[in-house]
This record gives structure tokens, C-alpha cells and sequence, in this order.
């Protein structure tokens, strides 16, 4: 019996993915760099199971059904080149090679034209969810050859995590890097998601002094709210986990943060786009300054700045914090849509933006009850701008704001970091102002580069340029580029 699909690379993401794949109904070849993991794998933990064990490409290859479709499920880089050249010449024309890692999308892109001048098929899937998510069912984003898709549909959505009715948390995103994009974009607001619950936290410790068996209550009850998510959820539980001595482990832990790249990435994105991807670079830079601990340490002794004691109905309080939290979430997520709509229109791209709310609404890291409300903004309006301007989110955002006003100017006034809450803020803010001050910017820019102005009493498209000193002349830079 041949393989419905090859995997390489059993580390615990491979094996729990293959696990899945073989609990669903496929056969699924597997292999290995390191060989004894193979045979460690095949009559250990998938003993007894539809599990072909593999010792090199050749035998992998030989064993699947055509048109064959290989699965790698390794270390994102110069690896994924050195695989797919290796795996080229083994198989024939219309084979798929399916790329599962974390890699760049622009990657992506330059592997599937490649991989398609030698007549084979290509794929570049986000898969989300951790450990748990590659056993239970994962949120899976695949982009790549249209044409290979119908091929790896019924495995893709037979394995991804469910949503009601049975919604599969998986469809096709879009050519080349798309899948990987949507994928970067993804981990960028799970980066804003995780820093707005630390800060959140932050306010409630250093502000409010509360205990963590007071804060695990907390997000017990927002995971009951709007908040409803797997962040929150497991924010609650590492609140309420007790080291042996019976105090809270995690302020035992370390106060620096790390990170593999794609919040990075989508920062990068967004610069290059040039959308304002304010919340997200934020929370790339908390992590950033979490890592700068010896500097902090000194900082701290150097200036001995202290929180002064909080006036104020702390409960009252407590509930502002979560409306901040949940103003500055949708925020954030407006924010990512945006740099997906441009990046879209940049690549030629058509993407579902409906579709990749609910890929994300189950199995992955970020999936929220929220989403489901993401999904419902733009099946209604897929060419919708932004998502602060859907009625439900408008109506939603005014409600919040008096609380996230609060929150952000206590922070502020008590001294408690609170970056990406703070940005959300400036954003909307900014967003939802009729004229801000670009046109003093401009004069400046016009005044020392001559780089020209559009006025407001004459039709866009019109550059001026005014001899600010009365010593230049009349010649200009180049045009400015507003985006």
C-alpha cells in the first residue's frame, strides 16, 4: 500500500502532524535527516499505525501515490532550498512539495516560480496551533500553485481544526506567498495580542497591586466576556500554576522575551507597504527592550523611579483595563487587515478576507469568539477599508473608548509601560482625524528639498513648490511619495 502524503522532518510538530494526518483516514510516508528518529517514531509512537518509515528521499518517494505530495516540515531558510533540490530530480512532472515552516513569504514566492519551471507543483502553508494544535487540528494557510490544491484539499481539511457546523479552519489563500504572508501577519498580532495581555497584567500587578490568584480570576471572567480567546485562556491557567513551594511560578521567571522573526517580518511588511502597523512594531520593540536586562537594572537604580499608590475604585478600574484591552485588540486586527489588502493589491493577490478570519478562528494561537465578528464585517463588505469603519466595530470602538482613554492616561500619569495600548490609541486617534499635521511636514520638507506640496484649493495630482527663502530657485525634487 503506497502513501497518501510523504512528511520530512519528525520533530514533535512532524510527528504530532503525522499522528493527525494518520487518526483521519491517510497513510502518510515519513522521513528523516537523522534516520533513528524514523525508526524510533515508526515502532514507538506509531506502532501499529499506517506509518511508512522511510531511510532516504528515494524510499520516501517511492512510496506515495501519485501525484505525489511531500510534506517538509523543516527549519525555515537554506534548509527548505537544499530539501527541494534534492527532492527535484526524484520526482515527475505535476508532484507537489509542500513547504509547512515559517518561512518569508518572498521565499516562498521565488520557490514556487522555481519549483514550477521544473514542471512540479508548489505550496507554502502557515501552520499554527503549537504541538497541541499539528495533533488536534491545526489552523492551516496554504498558498502557492493553484493548480496543486484539489490534490492536497481533502488532507489539509480533513486535519485543520473545526469550527461550528463543522467549518474547516483551512482554505486555499492564494498564489505564491500568499499562505506565508497571511501566516507573518498572523504571528504580528499574536505578538500585539500577547503584549497587550502583559500590559494589561503590568497594570494590574505594579498599578494595583493584585495577586496573581487575583488576576487568574480576572481573565477567568474575561475569558467569559468578548475576550473569549486561547490567550486568555491560558493567561488565566499560568496565573493560577503554583511553583513546589506553592508561590506563582511565573514571577520566577525572567523578564526577557524572545523571538524567531515573523512579528519582525511583518513590521518589515508593513515599512515596505507603507501601512501604520503602530501596535505590532510596538510589540516587536517591547521584546526588544525585555531583552535589554542589565540596562534596564542599572536604569532603574539610576533614576529609582516608583509607582505612586493608585486612587481610585481598583474594580472599576480592572473593567476599564479590559475595555482597553479589547479597543486596542480590534485595533490591532484592523491594522493586519490593512497590510493584507495592500500587500494583495501590491502582489495580485485575491484574497478572502472572510475566509481568513475563519481559518483563524479555530486552531491556531490567536483564535478568539472575536474573529467570528471579523468574519461577519467583511462577508457583508468584502471591499471593506478598514475594519473601524464596519457598524458593529464603530459602534463597539465608541463604546470603549472613555475606558481606554483612562487606562492609557493612567499609564501614563502612574508610570506604567504600556507601548502597544498607548499606540492603539494614537492610531485611532489619528485615523479618525480629519486633517493632522502632514501639511507643516511637507512645508518642511519642501523648504529644505524642495520636494514639493499639493494644495488644499487645487485638485490632487498638483505639485508647488514655494521659494521659502527668496534665495533658490525654481527648480524641485522629485515628487513626494505619499505613501
Amino acid at each position: 500500500m503506497k502513501a497518501d502524503i510523504g512528511l520530512i522532518g519528525l520533530a514533535v510538530m512532524g510527528e504530532n502532524l503525522v499522528m493527525n494526518m494518520e487518526s483521519k483516514g491517510f497513510t502518510v510516508a515519513v522521513f528523516n535527516r537523522t534516520v533513528s528518529k524514523v525508526d524510533n517514531f515508526v515502532n514507538g509512537r506509531a506502532a501499529g499505525k499506517n506509518v511508512i518509515g522511510c531511510h532516504s528521499l528515494e524510499e520516501l518517494v517511492a512510496n506515495l501515490e501519485k501525484p505525489r505530495k511531500v510534506f517538509m516540515l523543516i527549519k525555515a531558510g537554506d534548509a527548505v532550498d537544499a530539501m527541494i533540490d534534492a527532492l527535484l530530480p526524484l520526482l515527475e512532472d505535476g508532484d507537489i512539495i509542500i513547504d509547512g515552516g515559517n518561512s518569508h513569504f518572498p521565499d516562498t514566492m521565488r520557490r514556487t516560480e522555481y519549483v514550477e519551471s521544473k514542471g512540479k507543483l508548489y505550496i507554502g502553508t502557515g501552520v499554527s496551533g503549537g504541538e497541541e494544535g499539528a495533533l488536534k487540528g491545526p489552523s492551516l494557510m496554504p498558498g502557492g500553485s493553484p493548480a496543486a490544491w484539489p490534490f492536497v484539499k481533502p488532507i489539509f481539511q480533513g486535519i485543520c481544526a473545526k469550527v461550528e457546523g463543522g467549518q474547516a479552519c483551512c482554505d486555499w489563500v492564494g498564489e505564491n506567498g500568499a499562505g506565508h504572508f497571511v501566516k507573518m501577519v498572523h504571528n504580528g498580532i499574536e505578538y500585539g495580542d500577547m503584549q497587550l495581555i502583559c500590559e494589561s497584567y503590568q497594570l494590574m500587578r505594579d498599578l494595583l497591586g493584585m495577586s496573581d490568584d487575583e488576576m487568574h480570576e480576572v481573565f477567568r471572567k474575561w475569558n467569559e466576556t468578548e475576550l473569549d480567546s486561547y490567550l486568555i485562556e491560558i493567561t488565566r491557567d499560568i496565573l493560577a500554576f503554583k511553583d513546589e513551594d506553592g508561590s506563582p511560578i511565573v514571577e520566577k521567571i525572567l523578564d526577557t522575551a524572545g523571538q524567531k522573526g515573523t512579528g519582525k517580518w511583518t513590521g518589515i511588511a508593513a515599512l515596505d507597504e507603507g501601512v501604520p502597523l503602530t501596535l505590532i512594531g510596538e510589540a516587536v520593540f517591547a521584546r526588544c527592550l525585555s531583552a535589554m536586562k542589565a540596562d534596564r537594572v542599572e536604569a532603574a537604580k539610576a533614576y529609582g523611579r516608583t509607582i505612586p499608590a493608585f486612587e481610585g475604585d481598583r474594580a472599576a478600574f480592572v473593567e476599564a483595563i479590559r475595555k482597553a484591552l479589547y479597543a486596542s485588540k480590534i485595533v490591532s486586527y484592523a491594522q493586519g487587515y490593512t497590510l493584507m489588502r495592500t500587500a494583495a493589491k501590491t502582489y495580485g493577490w485575491n484574497l478572502n478576507y472572510g475566509g481568513i478570519a475563519l481559518m483563524w478562528r479555530g486552531g491556531c494561537i490567536i483564535r478568539s469568539v472575536f474573529l467570528g465578528k471579523i468574519k461577519e464585517a467583511y462577508d457583508a463588505n468584502p471591499e471593506l477599508s478598514n475594519l473601524l469603519l464596519d457598524p458593529y466595530f464603530k459602534e463597539t470602538v465608541e463604546k470603549l473608548v472613555p475606558a481606554w482613554r483612562e487606562v492609557a492616561s493612567a499609564a501614563l500619569r502612574y508610570g506604567v509601560p504600556a507601548p502597544t495600548m498607548t499606540s492603539a490609541l494614537s492610531y485611532f486617534d489619528g485615523y479618525t482625524t480629519e486633517r493632522l499635521p502632514a501639511n507643516l511636514l511637507q512645508a518642511q520638507r519642501d523648504y529644505f528639498g524642495a520636494h514639493t506640496y499639493e494644495r488644499l484649493d487645487r485638485p490632487r495630482g498638483e505639485f508647488f513648490h514655494t521659494n521659502w527663502t527668496g534665495h533658490g530657485g525654481s527648480t524641485t525634487a522629485a515628487t513626494y511619495n505619499a505613501g
